[in-house]
């Protein structure tokens, strides 16, 4: 029989012998003595962790004719053809060369049927993430309710590229990078088994190369099987891995820590001379500098493996080296592993990192010390000066909150006097040339109807202008324009000189209205005497002369009804302001008895109040 690999000889054949994902194996192994299996699963994590392996043998428990606590005999009919890949009711399929829809198509029209020999038919698509949108759509329905008798396994690297809605109908099982002990005490097992000898040392090494992948660690080993004549060696490991001696990385950072620039260039010269790459030495070299990090920070983190690999000066090294000055190594290292993508000579990039590491040795941190320390006065300086105002601050509150308690005709300057006496002048200006016109001619149905489309008005505007515009409420309204009501004289002045703004209300209201309506704001606490005066400057006075012109007296009706109608009730002034009226033009009782029925059919008995002088 030809030569196999050593990944394919030591595949795993029972869930116990699954290493570095014990938690996952537990649970299938627990739901297959319960018989809860699921009719998906989904097994994700990087290469080389035992996806496909464990799909082997969680089709083979699910078929196994003498199952054992949950485990593959390895020895009944189903188990041996499916180790030998002639089983027709287990179906592995490489999604990388079957991701079309006619693919897909096929295995939903054949899951229909029983299985020939096994209980269950089990279907195990690798690389799942590499089906086209057309093939995921085609399974879908499939997977969410197969046949009894049908169990999918789909296992992928690139979870991050399957539909959430393929995701949702299967359990989904994250296989973990597989330590470095882990890896390192399986490729002992082997070793022993096939009586080779081997250096703890060169298995950390090969370990720390396969990065989590036990298939790259056993690849790895068989190649340096072949090297060494079967005997695993330190140097045999470093020169098939390409990697770097922990001596010459130590040696280079001392080198270039210590400003060496020429010992620093020699010991790059000797590890490139000897055939190593230039990425992996800069690979080595950023790990060796996040070893030193790690053992400064937290020594128990750096487990036996790890540890092995160091040579007797790293322990040194970790007390030598500044935390700050490793941080800029790394940083410094990293950018010139990604311009080594792109160039041809990285011998050069290498020499000008040398360079610069020892530049980076030549600024050390004292005088960042120091210049903390410079900055130190300045900052207590300006503390100083902000406790002052402060305590400033702190006495003028006091004084402000002492100034209403000491009564109003307290002598105080004059200054804010004068400063507060503007704030009620700007308040009782009120555009009374604008206003008296809609409220000559304002009614309580135009008003409904203008709070009917507000809201609408308001849509219309941009979120902020609308924002503002909330405040608002219209008070009256008319043919010829409305009357906006804000609660606070901010607003106002905001809305006023917004040109645009009130340009849009105007459009909405005209396409609300039909019309286009001038709109005028008024503060809502000066309404009710903006109604009164109103009702006393116009509204009353206008009836005698209409009477004497021979006007039907239910102009004065129409002139002032929506000024009354939120009025205040038994205001104090009415009573001078009708008495005035009632000696400059008296009216009969039935005259003023047709106005206050009309007013009231409009606006309704509450909102209008009749005062008798």
């Amino acid at each position: 029989m030809s030569y196999q690999a050593l990944y394919r000889v030591w595949r795993p054949q029972t869930f116990s012998t699954v290493v570095g994902q014990d938690a996952i194996t537990q649970t299938l192994k627990n739901a297959v003595i319960s018989g809860q299996t699921s009719h998906a699963y989904l097994f994700t994590g990087p290469r080389g962790t035992g996806k496909t392996s464990v799909a082997k043998i969680l089709a083979k428990a699910l078929n196994c004719l003498h199952l054992e606590d949950g485990e593959p005999d390895n020895t009944c009919v189903i188990c041996t053809a499916i180790n030998n890949g002639s089983q027709p009711d287990v179906i592995e399929i490489d999604a990388a060369s079957n991701n079309g829809v006619d693919e897909i198509r096929e295995i939903r029209d054949k899951a229909k049927y029983a299985p020939t020999e096994a209980r269950v038919k089990v279907y195990i698509i690798d690389e799942v993430h590499m089906l086209s949108t057309g093939a995921f759509n085609a399974l879908l329905k499939t997977l969410e309710e197969p046949p009894a008798h049908v169990v999918f396994i789909l296992a992928t690297t690139e979870p991050n590229k399957i539909p959430a809605t393929i995701i949702s109908r299967t359990q989904r099982f994250d296989f973990r990078r597989i330590t470095s002990a882990d890896i390192a005490g399986h490729l002992a097992d082997i070793l022993d088994s096939k009586d080779i000898t081997y250096d703890e040392k060169a298995l950390a090494i090969i370990a720390r190369a396969a990065d989590g992948g036990m298939r790259d660690a056993l690849s790895i080993l068989d190649q340096v099987l072949s090297f060494g004549d079967n005997h695993v060696t330190t140097e045999n490991a470093r020169d098939v891995t390409g990697s770097v001696t922990t001596a010459d990385l130590g040696a280079f950072l001392k080198s270039v820590h210590a400003g060496d620039v020429a010992e620093g260039l020699a010991t790059i010269d000797r590890i490139l001379s000897a055939g190593r790459d230039a990425g992996r030495l800069i690979e080595d070299l950023i790990s060796y500098a996040r070893d030193l990090l790690v053992y400064q920070a937290a020594p128990k983190l750096m487990d036996e493996a790890e540890m092995a690999l160091m040579d007797e000066n790293f322990t040194t090294l970790a007390g030598n080296l500044a935390t700050n000055w490793l941080y800029r190594v790394v940083d410094l290292l990293s950018s010139t592993q990604q311009q080594l993508k792109t160039t041809n000579q990285p011998d050069l990039y290498l020499q000008v990192a040398t360079v610069r590491l020892a530049q980076l040795a030549k600024t050390p941190e004292a005088p960042t010390a120091m210049a903390a320390t410079a900055s130190a006065p300045a900052d207590e300086d300006e503390l100083t000066q902000l406790r002052e105002q402060v305590s400033k601050l702190s006495q003028t509150v006091q004084e402000l909150e002492r100034r209403p308690q000491g009564g109003v005709n307290q002598a105080s300057p004059a200054k804010p006097a004068r400063s507060r006496q503007p704030k009620p002048s700007a308040k009782a200006k009120v555009n009374t040339a604008a206003i008296y016109p809609i409220l000559a001619h304002a009614t309580r149905d135009d008003l409904n109807a203008l709070k009917d489309v507000w809201p609408d008005v308001l849509n219309r505007l941009s979120t902020i202008k609308r924002s503002m515009m909330n405040v608002s409420e219209p008070v009256a309204a008319s043919r010829d324009g409305v009357i906006v009501s804000f609660d606070n004289d901010f607003y106002i002045e905001r809305v006023t000189g917004d040109a645009t703004l009130l340009q849009e209300m105007r459009d909405g209201l005209k396409a609300m209205t039909g019309r286009d309506e001038k709109v005028v704001l008024v503060e809502q606490s000066q309404w009710p005497r903006v109604r009164q005066n109103f009702i006393k400057e116009v509204g009353f006075k206008a009836k005698p002369e209409a009477a004497k012109d021979g006007a039907a007296p239910a102009t004065s009706a129409s002139v002032a009804p929506q000024a009354a109608q939120e009025a205040p009730t038994a205001p104090a002034d009415s009573a001078p302001a009708a008495a005035d009226t009632a000696t400059e033009a008296p009216k009969p009782d039935t005259e003023d008895t047709k106005v206050v029925s009309e007013l009231t059919d409009l606006f309704g008995k509450d909102n209008v109040d009749v005062v008798d002088d």
